[in-house]
């Protein structure tokens, strides 16, 4: 039975920059059973820069090694998952250019409709805002000031 460590997973990595995803994910799936490894003592620094915010310099980080058990089942779970953090982020819907929209990329008629819905939301908030100020529009009347009241005085003997 072959035993490799986690950083040699993280080496055979098509994009480097992701190794941290890669780490998150083979977590998740030795916490849910899906593949056997044991954690070790040593840590190994991964191959992604990250950058401090506010500021230009880079840094890296540490994980803590891991000795996975390389059946056929935990190399095609590493393959298809290289593959995925090859492709980049996933997620990000295409942003809505007038390029994307003529070649297909993005829906015309579902940004339309998203558009009509909230240009509708937006006016009918205006519409409830003006009806709620009118009621509110006249001033209620004050109350009439209180008596003063002289303090009583004592006489003087």
């Amino acid at each position: 039975m072959p035993f490799l460590k986690l950083s040699e997973y993280v080496e055979r990595l098509s994009n480097p920059q992701r190794s941290d995803a890669l780490i998150k994910q083979l977590r998740d799936a030795v916490r849910e059973g899906d593949i056997d490894a044991v954690d070790l003592p040593e840590r190994f620094e991964l191959p992604k820069d990250f950058k401090r915010r506010g500021s230009t310099d880079t840094y890296r980080k540490t994980a803590r090694n891991m000795v996975i058990d390389a059946t056929p089942d935990v190399e095609a779970w590493f393959d298809t998952v290289n593959r995925e953090l090859a492709s980049g982020r996933r997620g990000a819907a295409p942003k809505p250019t007038l390029e994307n929209i003529q070649s297909g990329v993005v829906d015309f008629k579902a940004l339309a409709e998203e558009t009509r819905r909230k240009m509708g939301a937006s006016f009918e908030k205006g519409q409830a805002l003006g009806k709620s100020r009118a009621t509110q529009g006249k001033p209620k009347p004050k109350a009439a000031p209180r008596p003063k009241t002289a303090p009583k005085r004592t006489p003087k003997k």
